[in-house]
């Protein structure tokens, strides 16, 4: 399967609006963002666990990144809340699932090989850097110099002017933002080939993205 796979080209995808698409396991689907692959894939998509729900525990050969949305995520190392920022790397294994149900924004078969550092970072928590201009906060949740995973919120009817010299990407949070006349709202997903910044304006309730700055060929140069 092939989604949204050319990298040089820029990408919106409005995934509120998406259907949910069943996964292998029962009670699990999906909304499909990037994909290249069938089943083991590389992919990056918006999950949703219905209550008792579970994966079986099933290996991660390029690794594993995600956010959990809502709800509380878990598998044999603990529980995610939402906001939990967590990093598997490549060969790592687990048994997700939920209790309650859960969302998570997840990225799979994108690390690097070298990549090999195990990182959770709980709900606010994160390192804080000196905001842009115009900005509210800006929380890193991974530097290891090859890309930066942070959060950034805007104020209320603010100007967004995000530098992208090497390739960017995107997850509405919360509030919104308008560019050309878009809407972009929360679960909006968008991706940026290097050289193309982001200038948008906040709306009324401000803005909440995460955001990755990282070399986007990554995802399709790597092998394992």
């Amino acid at each position: 399967m092939l989604l949204n796979e050319d990298l040089s080209r820029r990408t919106i995808v409005h995934a509120a609006e998406a259907s949910w698409v069943a996964s292998p396991s029962a009670g699990v689907e999906r909304r499909m963002l990037f994909r290249i692959g069938a089943e083991q894939a590389r992919a990056t998509s918006i999950v949703r666990y219905a209550p008792g729900s579970r994966f079986p525990r099933h290996l991660h050969p390029g690794g594993e990144e995600f956010l959990v949305l809502e709800g509380v995520f878990q598998d044999e190392r603990g529980d995610y809340p939402a906001g939990a920022y967590v990093r598997n790397p490549p060969a790592s294994a687990h048994a997700p699932g939920s209790d309650t149900g859960c969302i998570i924004f997840v990225k799979l078969w994108q690390f690097r090989r070298d990549d090999v550092a195990c990182v959770t970072v709980p709900p606010g928590e994160g390192r804080m850097r000196p905001p842009a201009e115009g900005q509210q906060t800006s929380r890193v949740l991974f530097d290891d110099t090859h890309e930066e995973v942070r959060l950034d919120t805007w104020p209320a009817h603010a100007p967004l002017h995000l530098h992208n010299p090497r390739g960017l990407e995107g997850l509405v949070l919360h509030g919104d933002f308008m560019q050309d006349g878009e809407r972009f709202s929360p679960w909006t997903w968008l991706r940026l080939p290097p050289g193309e910044d982001l200038r948008a304006h906040s709306g009324p309730e401000g803005a909440t993205l995460w955001l990755k700055s990282a070399p986007l060929m990554h995802a399709t140069v790597c092998t394992f």
